[in-house]
């Protein structure tokens, strides 16, 4: 079979199993499985390349995955953040596109810190994605990644290991208790955490069926983990310190509110590329 062939069909499946946005997908699956970029996949398709029968069986397989509603990055293993390449599976949350903005709020912070080794913490990091965006970006800091997953923390620990930096630190531990030496010194929190009311039901499957639940969910009004947090980065940062705060669209004005009863001050909401409120950052 042809890539042109195959690309066809993997598009025509992909899209009458709802998935937005079918091209791509197929380009990427397609791709994954020859070792081949989207352009040379669509460069490919010009061409008439034939594919092996077994790499055709591999991707129409991959293709299946996906129409059944297995995040794409499941199935290549690999979730891109920013500059990073990271590796994501079962028990990991996947690094969203909206929380790249998210996390230039913190390697800004970072980066305009008055010390010479600023400290900045990652509260919830799963795959490492923000902590490891902070400790590549900004590489005179010293960072830290805390996830208490057992599920997530391997994927946590691989990507770590794999950005081959000396300046990130994985550390399993819950954060409500987290690197309590670190009390009173630290420069930057961010934190993604779980923050879908728990009767509520995400709309993508992707999300629904795959995302872990500990990643997902924040107790009646979503915001128990955020509280959590709140305590935490007060008694890690020290006074004018940052903390950076992804959240859903709704709860802005709940989290402002919850944050000036903490103590905070300078609270500022942040929408996204969609005009969605979609982060809160406050001073210690």
């Amino acid at each position: 079979m042809t890539v042109a062939a195959l690309r066809a069909r993997s598009i025509d499946a992909l899209a009458a199993a709802g998935i937005e946005s079918p091209e791509v997908d197929a380009e990427l699956l397609i791709g994954h499985v020859l070792g081949l970029s989207r352009g040379q996949v669509q460069a490919k398709s010009i061409t008439g390349t034939e594919v092996s029968e077994a790499d055709s069986s591999t991707i129409e397989a991959a293709v299946d995955r996906r129409a059944a509603r297995e995040p794409l990055q499941h199935i290549t293993g690999r979730a891109p953040f920013r500059s990073l390449e990271l590796a994501v599976g079962p028990g990991v949350f996947v690094p969203r596109p909206e929380t790249e903005q998210v996390a230039q709020f913190a390697i800004d912070a970072l980066l305009s810190a008055a010390s010479e080794r600023p400290i900045g913490v990652d509260l919830g990091t799963g795959s490492g994605a923000i902590a490891l965006a902070m400790a590549t970006e900004v590489p005179h800091a010293e960072v830290y990644g805390v996830e208490v997953s057992a599920a997530a923390f391997p994927w946590t620990a691989r990507n770590f290991a794999d950005s081959g930096g000396t300046n990130a630190h994985a550390v399993n531990a819950d954060l409500a208790d987290a690197l309590p030496q670190l009390d009173g010194t630290v420069s930057v929190v961010i934190s993604n955490p779980p923050y879908i009311p728990d009767d509520a039901i995400p709309r993508d499957p992707e999300v629904r069926l795959f995302d872990p639940t500990i990643a997902l969910y924040g107790g009646a009004d979503g915001l128990d983990v955020v509280r959590r947090v709140s305590q935490t980065a007060r008694r890690l940062l020290h006074p004018g310190g940052t903390l950076v705060l992804e959240h859903g669209e709704l709860q802005a004005a709940q989290i402002a509110a919850l944050l000036a009863a903490d103590g905070w001050h300078a609270i500022a909401g942040h929408r996204d590329l969609l005009g969605r409120d979609r982060a809160t950052t406050a001073l210690r």
